[in-house]
């Protein structure tokens, strides 16, 4: 009874991981059929299930080589195949070769993060990621297209979101580094603050879902981008 209640404890996280995948390949069907807007969402309820993989290991203590690498390839179907195809589907078939190139280039480049990521993860700073992680430049791709199915007047500017996403290709390559809140460490004097800037951030969300979550979620992306300008010049003015 003992080994077997251990193999399904086991099995639990992969379980979640392996829902991030089918739920990623009901995404993907659903824009070959042109339903845009529940491909969209369904990327969101893959980035649920593939947040709660890693907690359920850690909370069960069954964090494991297989694990990872399966959260990896998972990580690829869900955040670099499926809004790559919702983005060609609902956008890049209009706009031949450079609609094909921009939808390949994020999928490579997702997947030259993730190896990058697992070669390097032991040896990083866990405060922060180094290029954009795969499942915000997937939630980036996703909030824009509902967006452009909310505002249709954002249609018009398709050049400019694959333009986007070919930015947001490379910088999940990039050594550009973006904060990581897997880890904070949230002492007393900030307790309050960061309290209040949670209310402020799930009072906007309640109110523009789909709106907030563009905000936030381009705001974190251009943060990366002009700390790192920012970080050039100084270090610029300072050799002067």
């Amino acid at each position: 009874m003992g080994p077997r209640r251990f193999q399904l404890i086991y099995l639990l996280p992969n379980l979640f991981t392996a829902a991030s995948i089918f739920t990623a390949a009901v995404s993907m069907v659903a824009a070959l059929h042109g339903d845009y807007e529940k491909s969209a969402w369904l990327i969101f309820l893959s980035l649920l299930f593939d947040g709660l993989d890693g907690r359920v290991a850690r909370l069960t203590h069954t964090t494991s080589k297989f694990g990872i690498e399966f959260d990896s390839l998972a990580d690829i179907v869900a955040f670099g195949v499926a809004p790559a195809l919702l983005v060609y589907q609902c956008i890049g078939h209009e706009y031949g070769r450079f609609g094909v190139l921009v939808m390949a280039l994020f999928i490579v480049f997702g997947a030259v993060r993730l190896a990058r990521f697992n070669v390097m993860s032991p040896n990083t700073d866990p405060t922060v990621f180094i290029g954009v992680p795969i499942p915000t430049a997937a939630i980036f791709i996703a909030v824009w297209i509902l967006m452009s199915l909310r505002y249709p007047a954002l249609r018009g500017y398709g050049t400019v979101m694959l333009a986007g996403m070919l930015l947001v290709s490379f910088l999940m390559v990039s050594n550009i580094r973006y904060p990581s809140f897997k880890k904070i460490d949230l002492k007393k004097p900030v307790v309050m603050k960061t309290l209040l800037l949670l209310i402020v951030v799930a009072s906007l969300l309640y109110l523009y879902p789909v709106e907030g979550m563009a905000l936030l979620v381009s705001l974190y992306i251009l943060w990366g981008v002009v700390r790192a300008l920012y970080t050039i010049a100084f270090k610029k003015r300072r050799l002067r």
